[in-house]
């Protein structure tokens, strides 16, 4: 799926993957292992055609929450291996609160944005993280970054969990 400018003359990016998965482990709480996370990072990816290796930058779930970011970081780092840590990220929540089930849109749009202005948007208010969340989260500042090709991870009440990537075109 193409995603063009409003006049419909370039394309900005193109969704070229997606996965899902679900545990049912919960009504509410995701299963604290980040497997299934992982796993719709991985189907999303292989959708694409890519490996873990070709993704430049993740818009996380990032929900500010001590589980569900512990969660998150787990389920990067099993997806990512070990490029985890040097792969920059962002959570559009931070900067705009808890949009409920535009989670996912929010960030789809804040990632493209973010490959055609060539800058990584902060994760704002991230001054003490937990010492278990030590990925590269942008804390406070926006960054440049010219990344090409960004997953974005959303995960839902009783660990429905979806992701998407986005290629830069």
């Amino acid at each position: 799926m193409m995603i063009m400018e409003r006049d419909g003359k370039k394309a900005v990016a193109e969704m070229c993957g997606h996965g899902g998965t679900c545990d049912a482990h919960h009504r509410v709480r995701m299963a604290e292992d980040g497997v299934e996370p992982a796993r719709s990072m991985q189907l999303a990816a292989e959708d694409a055609g890519l490996k873990a290796s070709d993704i430049d930058a993740v818009w996380l779930h990032g929900t500010g929450t001590q589980l569900n970011d512990r969660i998150e970081t787990r389920a990067i780092k099993m997806f990512l291996g070990d490029r985890a840590k040097q792969v920059p990220m962002t959570a559009v929540k931070s900067m705009i609160g808890h949009p409920q089930g535009a989670c996912g849109a929010a960030a789809a749009v804040g990632a493209i944005l973010s490959m055609k202005a060539g800058a990584l948007p902060p994760t704002v208010n991230l001054e003490n993280p937990d010492p278990d969340c030590d990925l590269d989260y942008t804390p406070l500042r926006a960054r440049d970054c010219s990344a090409r090709t960004v997953m974005v991870s959303t995960l839902g009440f009783g660990s429905k969990n979806a992701a998407i990537v986005i290629k830069k075109v």
